[in-house]
């Protein structure tokens, strides 16, 4: 078997959530066998099963060790914005910056995260991200609840507009990336900072 001590346990595992999340984003959750997955790492069943027990443990290492490099660029902007008193447009620029970099990082499963959030509810993917979307529009929240002061009483308009604020960045990442598969993962950052000025001119107004 392939599962060895060392580098080499470390590598098999890794190379599975690599083609786990590489499958998943082209062809989706429920489309994906765990024999797809396993020919395409070159290594087994009983390597996956030994690692994560089955294809919905795979998913679930996945979205959480992913997941976890968001959870930490967020803390980062959180740490900062705690040592300064950010107002609401900088502060989302800087929550805007966070999303293109967790893209840019791995914009499959950014994609990815996306497409099972807006699955089937009774659908395993789903219950899987589910939690971890709520954290996700929840660190938005907090950001709109830190500027209640300039914003004043958004009588509980925080969540909308965090939804409105992931849907414009993502709906941005989705349209004009997807248009041409080929091009690069590097983000136009001026066009991130006019959407936010957008978004910006529409709750002021």
């Amino acid at each position: 078997m392939e599962n060895t001590n060392g580098m080499e346990t470390k590598d098999n595992r890794t190379r599975l959530l690599q083609c786990a999340n590489e499958l998943f984003y082209e062809k989706g959750y429920d489309a994906v066998g765990v024999q797809e997955i396993v020919v395409r790492a070159g290594l087994t069943k009983p390597t996956l099963y030994y690692y994560f027990g089955s294809k919905k443990g795979l998913l679930e290492a996945l979205v959480a060790e992913r997941f976890e490099r968001l959870r930490g660029m967020y803390q980062a902007l959180n740490e900062r914005s705690m040592q300064k008193d950010l107002r609401i447009e900088e502060a989302l620029h800087w929550m805007a910056d966070i999303f293109c970099g967790f893209f840019e990082q791995d914009r499959h499963f950014y994609m990815l995260m996306m497409a099972l959030f807006y699955s089937a509810r009774g659908n395993e993917a789903y219950q899987t991200i589910q939690p971890y979307m709520v954290e996700f529009y929840d660190m938005v929240v907090r950001v709109f609840d830190r500027a209640s002061d300039q914003l004043g009483n958004m009588y509980g308009r925080q969540r909308q507009f965090a939804i409105g604020f992931v849907g414009t960045i993502s709906s941005y990442f989705l349209l004009h990336y997807e248009r041409d598969p080929g091009e690069q993962e590097r983000v136009d950052r001026q066009q991130i900072s006019a959407l936010v000025r957008q978004f910006m001119y529409g709750i002021f107004s």
